[in-house]
């Protein structure tokens, strides 16, 4: 009876918030407002019933069905989405000659910025005193977090980092296009480039056939931000129901033990945004301008936890409202949401691997370590999936490439919702800043809209 009436509860908050949007809620409020609904309803489960009751686990699973969902519905997209936008980039580029340029200027930013953030990733470790892990003393994986690493170990058993990179190359495209390996992501990646070089050429050669592939190309992209529009406008239903079931499930005294680490991986994230602010300034753009213009982007990427999800408003924004030409802003969205992740590929798997290292007696104050483990980062950091999952994929392939352990991994799952918010924003952004500054080195940069105070795109679907 209690399972019920608490199930019943979340279906009149879900009713509520749908009434609020038939009637013109805007969509950023309607967003904030499942956040702390679903927070505010999680934690008065936990009070009355207590984290690992009977009742919180049963109406959690039945929730689960809209949060569960919706991230169900976002993975599907993102393979379509990084194929028609990388093709989509050739299909509408200009200059041909350009094309290098671009992808050179973009990938060596998000490396680049990636290989910064591992680095503050280890120095939050160390300014805090997180190595060895003593904060997350007497605490244990759970159940559902050990299945995950396994899933996720399963698919990297037996393979040496330089068998890792090989992976990353397509073998079967279809395969990969059904996100059959944890490397799919990379892999539609590459074949979207290969698909793209060869466009080029037949543009060259056989310009009719150039014409028509680039229409149906164009179609096909149509049909998939029209789906993503509609997926979408399920993100205040999905975050209500994935933060609730956090609030819920994960233990105050879990949390507070562990928040330290989440504070720790905060202040990492604030301090790249100030990294990403400088290198604006360093090429000349006003940062004070970029986040006013980038903000509603980074509000919807905090609060939906999904890098693929953000990709439409990613695009538009740099489009629309920075002044990024058409080309350059889908290269630096797509290979964003796959290649150099400031916040999942180099923050948090660096976080992770010093607070684990000492474990097994290995030194972190040591230059060797550190070097190595900025290097690892960023060669892990190509391939990781723009959906929740990505971090902790990447962040095992960094703990496999030192030997260390993923005991603490398996702990702070625990708490990895709370800690993906930041993640994610600062993943989009790292994105965003690349389309920028390429667009302003490459001379692809309208001033004109990027100064207008009043081109900043809304979040509203």
């Amino acid at each position: 009876m209690e399972t019920f009436l608490v199930v019943l509860i979340s279906v009149l908050l879900l009713a509520g918030m749908a009434y609020l949007h038939r009637n013109k809620w805007g969509f950023t409020r309607l967003v904030f407002l499942a956040l702390v609904l679903g927070i505010g309803f999680g934690v008065a489960l936990q009070l009355m019933f207590g984290a690992k009751s009977q009742v919180v686990t049963q109406s959690m699973q039945w929730l689960g069905i809209v949060g569960n969902g919706y991230i169900s519905l976002l993975q599907m997209l993102v393979i379509p989405l990084i194929f028609v936008s990388l093709v989509g980039a050739f299909t509408q580029l200009k200059m041909g000659t350009k094309i290098r340029k671009i992808a050179f200027n973009v990938l060596a930013i998000l490396l680049g910025t990636t290989a910064v953030a591992s680095l503050i990733g280890y120095s939050s470790v160390a300014l805090f005193g997180l190595e060895g892990a003593s904060f997350a003393k007497g605490m244990n994986a759970t159940s559902t977090a050990l299945t995950s690493i396994k899933d996720h170990q399963s698919q990297l058993k037996g393979l040496s980092l330089p068998d890792q990179i090989t992976a990353f190359f397509p073998q079967n495209i279809f395969a990969d296009f059904a996100g059959m390996r944890a490397t799919s992501t990379i892999a539609v990646v590459i074949f979207s480039l290969l698909v793209g070089l060869a466009f080029l050429q037949i543009k060259k050669d056989q310009p009719k056939l150039a014409d028509t592939f680039a229409h149906g190309i164009e179609a096909a992209r149509a049909v998939v931000m029209k789906i993503v529009k509609m997926i979408l406008q399920l993100t205040p239903y999905g975050i209500f129901a994935l933060i609730a079931r956090t609030s819920a499930t994960n233990s105050f005294a879990s949390m507070a033990k562990l928040v330290t680490f989440i504070l720790a991986a905060y202040l990492a994230v604030a301090v790249m945004f100030i990294v990403h602010a400088i290198l604006l300034m360093v090429n000349g753009i006003n940062p004070i301008t970029y986040f006013k213009k980038a903000w509603p982007v980074l509000v919807f990427a905090f609060t939906s936890r999904t890098s693929g999800g953000s990709l439409p408003l990613n695009v538009r924004t740099q489009k629309n409202s920075m002044g990024v030409s058409d080309t350059i802003a889908d290269f630096s969205a797509s290979f964003g949401l796959t290649i150099g992740q400031n916040g999942c590929a180099g923050i948090y798997p660096s976080m992770v691997a010093a607070i684990t290292a000492p474990l097994v007696g290995i030194n972190i104050f040591s230059w060797q370590f550190v070097l190595t483990l900025i290097a690892i980062d960023v060669i892990s950091s190509f391939g990781v999936a723009g959906v929740g999952g990505g971090a902790t994929f990447t962040t095992l392939m960094v703990l496999g490439a030192l030997n260390l352990p993923v005991t603490v991994l398996g702990i702070l799952i625990a708490i990895d919702p709370v800690v993906d918010m930041a993640r994610t924003a600062l993943n989009v952004n790292d994105s965003m800043i690349a389309g920028v500054i390429t667009a302003k080195r490459l001379g692809e940069l309208d001033w004109d809209d990027f100064q207008d105070k009043e081109k900043v795109i809304s979040s509203e679907l």
